[in-house]
């Protein structure tokens, strides 16, 4: 039989049940943040509770980055195969929590423990192709994995209202229950147990501790911080305070560790810190786009949540294609340097159009700079990925790759409330009394645009930062125990 150009031997239809089954696991993870965005408030109509109103998120993303990086590394001591299937058992069956909900407090507190199953999600399966495919051939296979991304973005809210208007919103969560049993039976026949040796089996808990507590404080403040109004500024103060310090007691018990969750040492090499920095901007910035073209639709230029919605497709499809072609670009070329410099050219192009934009602006106008936003941001998912891959043995593939998705994640977590700050200092500053609601609102969401403009020059001003290393040569796999190898024939 046919075997791919692996790390391992194994056959051409296994590494398609393989691709399948990350595939479909991905897209549970992936779809479900933008699902629920478009029940919300059919669900607090239901459980009442408006002042709590992004917590159910917030509680989501805090667990889900946390488990980024703690799973990475566990999945280094365990096997991959077993911390995947048991991320997908967990994200069924508190999906199924979630849909038993009773208030917003049950929600809440389910949605924590969901993402804690969609953040094993969400890494392992870019840590598994970086572990079965050579670095040449990575490429194209981590474009198929990140085009996930895109089509859950354009199914997500078109999935989450057709599914809240034909049978309740709790079957949002319970329509997980039938994929995710799919995705853990065709894992549980196609996927090998990798395993790494020299691993010590030592939990690093001291670090585990405080980098939870580390994130929770920057979370709190980050999600108090969204209406000033209402929280009082040392509330915020004291837990950006407080989160200081337990990165502090993190960084020291990472250099005292025996198997630090996250070695510090990866930050000496300069493709691992050019890269980590680039994830957090090119995530801010596609959030920009995600988050603030939708609002000018509707409420600059008049159109309906469904029009608006369908004028986000071009942009998250272009998003996807973008991702493929960096993937077989690399694959082809074995280079990846060139393309982080397009990325943030590409994307940089479509802020700053996007920062024209105004209340006489046309929806084609919108739909155009929107597009080319999407074809700069599409690159990161796999450019960034390979690169930090490349760099690093098998025996850290794992953390690295993790690593990557946590720097994507805090990127968006700490964009969304400063876009959001931006936005309420333009609308309550004085200049603004003598303008109309729509112009105002206006001008804030172009203020957003022009605030990411900077963004993006500092991110092509690192691109030309980042070491190319040739992606022609053949990393040497870990042994793996027998039985696995017999799995992947």
């Amino acid at each position: 039989m046919d075997h791919y150009k692996t790390h391992y031997n194994i056959s051409k239809n296994k590494i398609i049940m393989i691709m399948a089954g990350l595939m479909v696991g991905l897209l549970v993870a992936a779809l479900d943040n933008s699902i629920i965005s478009t029940a919300m408030p059919r669900v607090i109509s239901n459980l009442q509770g408006m002042e709590y109103y992004v917590w159910p998120f917030t509680s989501y993303m805090l667990t889900s980055t946390i488990a980024i990086i703690l799973f990475g590394k566990l999945s280094d001591i365990y096997g991959r195969k077993i911390i995947i299937i048991f991320g997908i058992i967990l994200f069924v069956i508190t999906s199924m929590l979630c849909g038993f909900s009773t208030n917003i407090f049950e929600l809440i507190l389910f949605r924590g423990l969901q993402g804690i199953g969609g953040g094993i999600l969400l890494s392992l399966p870019f840590i598994l192709v970086g572990e079965i495919f050579s670095p040449k051939e990575r490429g194209k296979y981590m474009g198929i994995l990140a085009s996930v991304f895109g089509i859950s973005s354009v199914l997500g809210p078109i999935l989450g209202g057709v599914i809240t208007d034909a049978v309740g919103w709790r079957w949002i969560f319970f329509v997980n229950v039938p994929v995710g049993i799919a995705a853990v039976i065709i894992l549980m026949y196609s996927l090998p147990n990798f395993k790494l040796d020299g691993v010590k089996k030592v939990i690093d808990y001291s670090g585990i501790i405080t980098f939870t507590l580390a994130l929770s404080g920057l979370f709190l403040a980050l999600t108090l911080a969204r209406d000033l109004n209402v929280y009082p500024m040392y509330e915020i103060v004291g837990f950006l305070i407080f989160s200081a310090v337990m990165f502090v007691l993190f960084v020291w018990a990472e250099k005292r560790a025996v198997e630090p969750i996250l070695p510090l040492n990866l930050f000496s090499n300069s493709i691992f810190t050019v890269s980590s920095v680039e994830n957090f901007l090119a995530s801010a910035l596609i959030f920009a786009g995600i988050i603030y073209v939708p609002l000018f639709a509707q409420n600059i230029l008049g159109m309906s949540a469904t029009n608006a919605g369908l004028l986000m497709i071009p942009m998250l499809i272009s998003l996807t294609i973008a991702s493929n072609i960096a993937g077989q670009i690399i694959s082809r070329t074995g280079k990846y340097k060139k393309l982080a410099i397009a990325e943030f050219v590409i994307t940089g192009i479509g802020i700053i159009l996007l920062a024209t934009l105004n209340v006489d602006s046309s929806p084609y106008a919108l739909l155009a700079y929107s597009t080319i936003l999407g074809l700069g941001s599409g690159m990161m998912y796999t450019v960034f990925t390979i690169s930090v891959q490349n760099s690093f043995s098998l025996r850290e593939i794992g953390i690295v790759t993790a690593s990557m998705q946590f720097f994507r994640n805090v990127g968006s977590t700490v964009a969304i409330p400063v876009f959001g700050y931006i936005v309420n200092a333009t609308l309550a500053s004085p200049s603004m009394v003598n303008l109309g609601q729509k112009e105002a609102l206006a001008l804030s969401i172009q203020n957003v645009f022009l605030a990411s403009i900077a963004l993006a020059f500092a991110g092509l001003a690192i691109a030309f930062f980042l070491k190319e290393a040739s992606l022609n040569h053949e990393s040497s796999a870990p042994e793996i125990p027998g039985n696995a190898v017999d799995e992947a024939k």
